[in-house]
């Protein structure tokens, strides 16, 4: 277990201090603990056993999770901070509420993961493989998700604003209602996704075409609202036969 100094093999997770700066964790077996409401920032969980662990409202900044293992943890109320996962396994692994705010995720083991009310802005996914994830509501602003496969991926109402996505493969994808800019509709593997009706109309527009939408829906649609996030986003009507 953790204690004041950082060395490991000492019970009760309750004597740990609030905060733990540079602390060295690598190849530590943290299996199964419960960590509340602790900080930890610049340590280092290098190849470290953290399967089952369960954190609740702790922050890691700046934490190298390098090789390490946190297949089938949990955790609710905590962020990760600028923090560095390469070649980490996080299947089963449960986010709720959660923060990766500028954390980097690099050739991690990610299927299957759950992720709700989590905030991925910032966030390196590049080459990510999140086939089929559920990734509702979820903010994705500016994350670089170039050439990761999204293939199938549920990402209704997700706020992809300012994400790269230079290649992304989200085929059979579901993207309705989540604001995605004209650069990602160009760049990104659209086929066969479904998107809603704006979505398809700034599809269009990016690719060049001038649409002649109707009259009804011309005023709901074509026309931009001012202070409006996403131009042309004013109606909700779906079109379930995807993006060509």
């Amino acid at each position: 277990m953790l204690h004041e100094q950082g060395t490991r093999g000492v019970a009760g997770c309750r004597t740990v201090v609030d905060e733990l700066v540079g602390e060295d964790f690598s190849d530590a077996g943290l299996a199964g603990q419960t960590l509340r409401g602790r900080r930890f920032d610049g340590c280092l969980f290098v190849d470290a056993d953290l399967r089952d662990l369960h954190t609740i409202g702790c922050v890691f900044t700046r934490c190298d999770f390098t090789l390490a293992d946190l297949a089938r943890s949990s955790h609710r109320g905590t962020a990760f901070r600028s923090c560095t996962f390469r070649g980490s396994t996080l299947t089963n692994a449960v986010l709720d509420g959660c923060s990766l705010l500028g954390s980097t995720l690099t050739e991690c083991r990610l299927r299957p993961i759950t992720l709700t009310s989590t905030d991925l802005t910032l966030v390196g996914l590049g080459g990510a493989d999140l086939r089929k994830a559920t990734l509702v509501g979820l903010r994705l602003v500016e994350a670089n998700l170039t050439e990761a496969d999204l293939t199938g991926a549920d990402l209704r109402d997700a706020d992809l604003r300012g994400a790269r996505m230079l290649a992304t493969r989200l085929r059979n994808a579901d993207l309705r209602g989540a604001l995605l800019d004209a650069d990602a509709l160009v760049q990104a593997q659209l086929h066969g996704a479904k998107v809603d009706i704006d979505t398809a109309v700034a599809f269009a527009a990016a690719h060049g075409l001038l649409v002649d939408l109707p009259s009804p829906w011309s005023p709901e649609v074509s026309t931009p609202v001012a202070g409006s996030r996403n131009p042309g986003r004013h109606s909700r009507r779906s079109c379930d036969d995807g993006v060509p």
